[in-house]
């Protein structure tokens, strides 16, 4: 009876470390998602990276001037007295 028991509980846990959630089968599965999230993580940093740059060159202590005039004509369509505006008409066939 106790053999029994004993060998029970044996092939269930051998059953478990094979096929279970976190077993030998799981592996590959499991590698594949922290592949996955690893680049995930990776292009999220790179973004956080190019936000804080962009945010450090709008500091009003020290301000980009390149990247405040881009902005000011992307958003506000403002133009520099000295600036020339040219119109170009699209191409005929």
């Amino acid at each position: 009876m106790t053999q029994g028991l004993a060998l029970s509980l044996l092939l269930l846990l051998t059953g478990l470390a094979i096929a279970g959630p976190s077993g030998l089968l799981a592996w590959n599965e499991n590698r594949q998602m922290l592949e996955q999230r690893q680049a995930r993580i990776a292009s999220l940093t790179e973004q956080r990276d190019e936000l804080k740059n962009r945010v450090d060159r709008l500091h009003p202590d020290h301000a980009d001037p390149d990247l405040v005039g881009e902005l000011l004509r992307e958003n506000l369509n403002v133009v520099h007295p000295d600036e020339v505006v040219l119109t170009l008409e699209p191409e005929s066939p």
